[in-house]
């Protein structure tokens, strides 16, 4: 077997330094590791059209990809939509690999290396993650706050294989900031003159000084990119997204955070904020059709200092839709919290998810509806009874169908343009993409599993033309192994997953 030494060996060595108590704990959790981010990776050699793969060839139980250069890859027969760790070794040529990153500079394709080391800080860091992260009783209903719910998933992203990758966090950042991790995070308030701040919504007095804006800026940004501390400091606790915290008696506070965690640098651009008050309330007048079926959280206000680096977002938490007794939770944490997850559970949820999904999809609103972005409200006895949305940031709105529903799309000139669109199939990827290929599938856990959720869950939706694309052709899924070998090319790419209700063996 082959090993990449340097992203793994770094962090061990750091840990012998700062937290020898993790060592031991950290080192056993390397093969699981390895595992868990090759399986994710094979997934994306599997469907992806990458272009230096010329043929696929299953046999039995077995995956042959032949490469433009006549080499061949095998590995296992793929299920596209599995969350465990099944992949334990592919073949190249000749040569066994358990380790992603050196698979990956060992097939040494255009821009393969510098997604190499981002699957070694993705395996080491999930180590870490797994090694560090509080145990916790999984139990119906889970206790703590709402926080503390988030920050049991370890594992981050189902099926990216940069699933926790975190280029340029140490290993006592990792701890100190990751969420599986549990700390508390002090923002820096850094005061920025009123006059240099583009406001929008409400930005609340206790982040006002003296003719000057608050804006809260998270430690490791402050650190690294800013080099500039606050003058004054506010504990939160960090939530899924990581960037995200949660105030302790108040709102959810969005940061910018300009590293580059799975796929994307995590700023906030001028124009979100200049967009997000009228987004926000857009959002509520969609939601407040669905029958009480949807609610979005409102934007409260948001603040731009000149600069992507420089701004933040207050967002009111998902928590005040969930009545006594209930909770409401992340899709992505739904394992952690001991609910069992029984095929009538996952098939009231999908029913739940669809119809409300594919109803704003033909009113022209078409969600970004993955894991953390979709919370489900559960009753006391774990039923799920409504849903949260947060973050519009990356939704889609298609003009003429929102014009066909009496809907109109506020006039925002700010508003960027790969946000509004006519085409059905970029509407339709984006919720199929995410609620389907993401949070569903993530859910479910394997193909058998969502396939079984989704026939249970369309059992009763209207035949809409939306519902028979979904029913009738290939899942569309992000092809995120693609997009990071792909540096040049900007936004979303497309991998066609087989679709779970016309494929019969995953």
């Amino acid at each position: 077997m082959h090993r990449s030494p340097t992203a793994e060996t770094e962090i061990a060595d750091e840990l012998t330094s700062v937290r020898p108590d993790l060592v031991t704990g950290y080192t056993g959790e390397l093969p699981g590791a390895r595992a868990a981010v090759l399986t994710r990776l094979w997934r994306g050699l599997a469907y992806d059209p990458l272009p230096w793969i010329v043929r696929r060839e299953r046999a039995g139980d077995g995956l042959t990809l032949r490469l433009t250069d006549g080499r061949r890859l095998h590995g296992p027969r793929p299920d596209p939509y599995a969350t465990g760790a099944y992949v334990t070794a592919v073949r190249l040529d000749q040569a066994a690999y358990d380790d992603p990153a050196r698979l990956m500079t060992d097939l040494a394709v255009p821009h393969s290396a510098v997604f190499a080391a981002e699957l070694g800080h993705s395996v080491a860091s999930l180590a870490l993650s797994r090694a560090g992260g509080r145990t916790h009783p999984r139990q119906w209903p889970p206790e703590g706050r709402e926080w503390e719910w988030e920050q049991r998933v370890t594992d981050g992203h189902p099926f990216h294989p940069n699933c926790r990758s975190r280029p340029g966090f140490s290993a006592v950042e990792q701890l100190g900031y990751g969420p599986e991790h549990r700390p508390v995070v002090e923002l820096e308030l850094v005061p920025v003159p009123a006059g240099e701040c583009a406001v929008t919504g409400v930005w609340p007095g206790w982040l006002r000084d003296a003719g000057r804006v608050m804006v809260p800026v998270h430690p490791w940004q402050a650190a690294h990119v800013l080099k500039r501390t606050g003058e004054r400091r506010l504990a939160a606790h960090p939530l899924m997204a990581l960037r995200t915290l949660a105030l302790p008696d108040g709102p959810h506070v969005k940061t910018a955070l300009s590293a580059r965690l799975t796929s994307s640098v995590r700023d906030i651009s001028p124009g979100s904020v200049a967009a997000s008050a009228v987004l926000s309330e857009f959002g509520e007048t969609v939601a407040a059709r669905t029958d009480g079926l949807l609610h979005i959280t409102r934007t409260l206000g948001a603040v731009a200092a000149g600069s992507p680096d420089l701004a933040a977002v207050l967002r009111e938490s998902p928590q005040e839709y969930a009545a006594d007794g209930e909770r409401a939770v992340p899709v992505g944490a739904l394992a952690t919290t001991g609910l069992p997850l029984s095929d009538g559970w996952l098939g009231r949820f999908a029913a739940l998810a669809l119809g409300v999904g594919l109803r704003l999809l033909e009113w022209g609103v078409a969600l970004e509806a993955h894991g953390q972005n979709l919370l489900v409200v559960l009753s006391p006895d774990g039923d799920p009874v409504r849903l949260v949305y947060r973050d519009l940031a990356d939704l889609r709105v298609g003009p003429a169908r929102l014009a066909r529903h009496g809907l109109v799309l506020p006039d925002l000139p700010d508003l960027p343009d790969r946000m509004v669109t006519d085409d059905e199939r970029v509407l339709r990827r984006k919720l199929f993409g995410s609620l389907v290929a993401g949070a569903l599938a993530g859910t479910a856990g394997s193909g058998p599993a969502l396939r079984a959720a989704m026939e249970s869950g369309v059992r009763d939706l209207p035949r809409t033309p939306d519902l028979a694309a979904l029913l009738d052709g290939p899942l569309p899924a992000k092809a995120l192994t693609l997009m990071r070998l792909s540096p040049r090319t900007a936004g979303d790419q497309w991998a066609e997953l087989p679709n779970p209700f016309r494929y019969d063996r995953f």
